[in-house]
């Protein structure tokens, strides 16, 4: 008996859901074991389920946010050394943004335990990082440790997923200023020394940087790597929209700064709503990461409910 057209349907669904968590996770399940361990833990983590960044980080214009992160980290020579000098960003591309989701996946969703181990590890190799980077003054030295380098990380992350957010998601509890104030204390967890609390801050803070901000053949190195990182044939198409929709979202003097062409938001909001809207139809109405810890919060609400035995 031949299957149905919807049968074909549903297991061509499950087969791009499977790849894109494997591309994301870094799994080749896509449900990793720190995933399913985020069911374990004793709290609700240091957000919550009613929090802002449970509402950003859970939603798909993340995926946009992190590409925006990333160009925007490549404005910051000192940030943009260490991950040339240390990380393995061109030979395991993906390994690297496993290691990125785990700790955003882990900070926003699972108990305050995990939380700080998941931060202990960042700090960890953040302390390894040191080196300098080629200015026109000469050597510059750099250390991840340095209090400017992990905020400026911060702030570029925090300003990505909210731009993005806005752009393509739904209401944030509490609105903007409660996502900054909220994630702050992320930021605090890997080290960041007063870390934004509202988004007039936030704004604030991006500007203070502006004079320390460059493009230069390192950064275009690096925005190339990122505009063609080697995924899959079948998802470079729809990278390319996400890409472009990145680069959308960020001020006119960051693109120009990186030679990014001007992107018209008016082209790219209804296009990447498309695409995350089938995006949304394929994965379902959430992450592993979700349901695990949606499922520790059910554990404890129902532990709370119960009678203390006599």
């Amino acid at each position: 008996m031949l299957p149905s057209p919807l049968s074909l349907i549903g297991s061509a669904r499950e087969q791009v859901a499977a790849g894109f968590r494997r591309i994301v996770s870094g799994d080749p399940d896509g449900a990793p074991d720190w995933v399913r361990s985020m069911a374990d833990g004793t709290d609700l983590g240091y957000f919550g389920p009613n929090s802002a960044p449970w509402a950003v980080h859970g939603s798909l214009p993340t995926i946009v946010g992190g590409v925006r992160a990333l160009l925007m980290q490549a404005l910051h020579p000192g940030a943009l050394a260490g991950v040339m000098q240390h990380s393995r960003y061109e030979t395991d591309a993906f390994g690297r943004l496993a290691g990125t989701t785990q700790w955003l996946t882990v900070v926003t969703f699972g108990d305050q335990a995990a939380a700080d181990r998941e931060c202990a590890r960042v700090r960890g190799l953040h302390r390894k990082v040191t080196g300098s980077d080629e200015t026109a003054q000469g050597p510059t030295p750099y250390a991840a440790s340095d209090p400017e380098l992990p905020r400026w990380v911060h702030v570029a992350f925090t300003d990505s997923f909210l731009a993005t957010h806005q752009v393509w998601g739904g209401p944030i509890p509490g609105g903007p200023d409660a996502y900054v104030r909220e994630w702050a204390k992320a930021g605090e967890l890997v080290g960041v020394v007063d870390p934004p609390r509202t988004v007039a801050e936030l704004r604030q803070q991006i500007a203070d940087y502006g004079p320390d901000l460059r493009g230069d053949a390192n950064s275009a190195k690096t925005v190339d790597f990122i505009r063609n990182i080697p995924f899959p044939l079948a998802a470079r198409a729809p990278y390319a929209l996400l890409f472009a929709g990145a680069v959308s979202t960020m001020p006119p003097e960051h693109r120009a700064l990186l030679r990014l062409p001007t992107v018209p938001l008016t082209v790219t909001k209804p296009a990447i709503a498309a695409l995350l809207g089938t995006l949304s139809l394929t994965l379902g109405p959430a992450s592993p990461s979700q349901r695990s810890a949606q499922a520790r919060v059910a554990r404890l609400e129902g532990e709370s409910a119960d009678p203390t035995p006599v």
